[in-house]
C-alpha cells in the first residue's frame, strides 16, 4: 500500500500546475495519468492552443515554467467586428501602457514545460486509470487499472470535463448543450495577422482566428451542429475558401495546415467543488464555452487560490473547512464567466433587427468609453 499527502488525478495543464505549486511544501505528491505526460514538441503547430493571458503568465513564472516553454507568440491587440450590425471593438495594448495583451501557445509546449519542471521535484507520475474510490477516515483509497491501491489525504480531480473523480465521488453537475461544436485547425493566410486576435461574429457562428506566427493561425468556428457537420464535410481548400469569406478576405486567401477537427460545445458546472479530502479544479469543476478563450486560465485561478489556501491555512491537509474557502471564493468568478459565454453566444445568435442595432450601439460605446474598455480588457487580462 502506498501513501501520499496529495494525489491529483488528470496530468494535464492545470493537474501539472498544481503539483508544481504544491511541490516545495515537503509534500508526497503524485499525478495519476494514464496518457503520455509529456507531448513531443513537434515542428509542425498542433491545433489546440490556449490564450493566456498576463496573469497566468505570472503564474506560470511563479512556478518555473514560463521560460521553459519552447513557443509562444504574443500578441498586442484584439479586433472583434460583427457582420449583421455596424458593432466592432479594438483592444490594444495602447490602451493600458502594456507590452503585449497576452500569448497564443499550443497546449502541448505548456505541458512539456511543466513536465521537465516536474522532473526537478520529487512529483512522481503513475500511469494508470482510476478505477474506484473510497472515503476512509484519514482520506481516500484509489484502486487502479493497474491493480494498484494508494491511499492519500487530499485527493485532487484535475481529469477534465468528463472527471472520472467527480462521477465516482457522486458530485452532481450542471450542463448546458449549446447544440454547437468547435472545429480547430491551423491555416496559413497571404497576409500577416499583425500581432493581433481577431474575432467575426456571423449571422450563424463565430470565428476566432489566433496568430501562431505572423502569418499561422489557430481556428476556433463555432458552429451549429447543422453547420458544423456541414463544413467539417468540405475537403480542405473548399473549408478554406469558406473561412476566408467568412473573414471578407481581410487576410486574402486561407490554406489549410492540419487536420480538421471539432468538438461538441458544453458547458458544465459542478454542484460541489470540494468535500472532506477532495477538490475539484480546472474542468472538471467547470467548463465553459471557447468564446472568449478563458478556460485554462480560470483553471490556473483554482490552482491559484487552492494552493493559497492550503499554505496559509494551519489546519489539516484536507480540511473540508480549508477546502469550502477555495470552493467560495472561485465558484463567483467562475460561474459568472460561464453565465456571460451563455448570455453572448445567445446575443449573437439572435439577428432580429432591434437586437443587431443594440448588439452594434452595445460595441461602439465600450469601444468609444475608455472607463469600460478599460474594464472589459481589466477582466480579459484576468486582472
Amino acid at each position: 500500500m502506498l501513501n501520499f499527502d496529495i494525489l491529483i488525478v488528470g496530468g494535464g495543464m492545470v493537474g501539472k500546475a498544481f503539483a508544481l505549486s504544491m511541490a516545495k511544501q515537503n509534500l508526497n505528491i503524485a499525478i495519476i495519468e494514464p496518457n503520455n505526460p509529456n507531448p513531443k514538441i513537434k515542428t509542425a503547430f498542433h491545433t489546440r492552443v490556449s490564450a493566456i493571458t498576463p496573469t497566468s503568465e505570472i503564474f506560470l513564472q511563479s512556478i518555473g515554467v514560463w521560460n521553459k516553454i519552447q513557443r509562444k507568440y504574443a500578441f498586442t491587440d484584439t479586433k472583434v467586428w460583427d457582420q449583421n450590425s455596424h458593432g466592432h471593438l479594438d483592444f490594444s495594448t495602447t490602451d493600458n501602457r502594456a507590452t503585449h495583451l497576452g500569448h497564443i501557445i499550443e497546449n502541448d509546449c505548456i505541458q512539456s514545460a511543466m513536465f521537465t519542471e516536474l522532473a526537478t521535484t520529487n512529483v512522481q507520475f503513475i500511469h494508470a486509470k482510476v478505477k474506484d474510490i473510497n472515503k476512509i477516515k484519514h482520506g481516500y483509497a484509489l484502486h487502479l487499472d493497474n491493480k494498484q491501491t494508494l491511499e492519500c489525504t487530499l485527493l485532487i480531480g484535475a481529469d477534465g470535463a468528463r472527471s472520472r473523480i467527480r462521477d465516482l465521488a457522486n458530485i452532481a453537475f450542471g450542463d448546458t448543450d449549446y447544440q454547437q461544436k468547435a472545429i480547430v485547425c491551423n491555416i496559413r493566410a497571404d497576409h500577416a495577422f499583425k500581432n493581433t486576435t481577431w474575432q467575426r461574429f456571423l449571422s450563424d457562428s463565430i470565428i476566432a482566428l489566433l496568430p501562431l506566427n505572423n502569418n499561422e493561425a489557430s481556428i476556433v468556428w463555432s458552429a451549429n451542429n447543422q453547420l458544423a457537420d456541414e463544413l467539417l464535410a468540405l475537403p480542405p481548400e473548399s473549408f478554406a475558401d469558406r473561412l476566408s469569406a467568412s473573414v471578407e478576405y481581410r487576410f486574402g486567401s486561407f490554406e489549410v495546415l492540419s487536420k480538421i477537427q471539432a468538438f461538441p460545445l458544453i458547458e458544465r458546472s459542478a454542484k460541489e467543488y470540494v468535500q472532506a479530502n477532495l477538490a475539484l479544479i480546472g474542468d472538471s469543476a467547470h467548463n465553459i464555452h471557447p468564446l472568449a478563450g478563458q478556460g485554462v486560465n480560470l483553471g490556473f485561478a483554482d490552482v491559484i487560490e487552492l494552493s493559497k489556501q492550503l499554505t496559509t491555512n494551519s489546519t489539516k491537509l484536507g480540511d473540508f473547512q480549508t477546502l469550502r474557502k477555495y470552493a467560495r471564493a472561485r465558484r463567483l468568478d467562475n460561474e459568472l464567466m460561464a453565465k456571460t459565454m451563455t448570455t453572448l453566444n445567445w446575443v449573437y445568435k439572435e439577428n432580429s433587427e432591434p437586437l443587431r442595432w443594440l448588439r452594434g450601439f452595445g460595441m461602439n460605446v465600450i469601444n468609444e468609453v475608455p472607463a469600460l474598455k478599460s474594464f472589459f480588457q481589466k477582466h480579459a487580462s484576468g486582472k
